[in-house]
């Protein structure tokens, strides 16, 4: 069976995959920005839980 143009148009099955990788773009720019913020408070909090980790073992 052949599509007819106006069919071929009308179709929307790509609009979820674009929808998602949409929303995926923003959750990675947000989680960018915030290490890009929190970097160096970050690092230097996991140094911490690291050192104490190894003190235990």
């Amino acid at each position: 069976m052949v599509a007819s143009p106006v069919d071929l148009v009308s179709r929307d099955e790509g609009q979820g995959l674009a929808e998602y990788a949409l929303i995926l773009a923003l959750i990675a720019l947000v989680a960018i920005a915030a290490v890009t913020f929190f970097g160096t408070q970050l690092s230097s909090i996991l140094s911490v839980i690291g050192s104490n980790v190894d003190s235990v073992l």
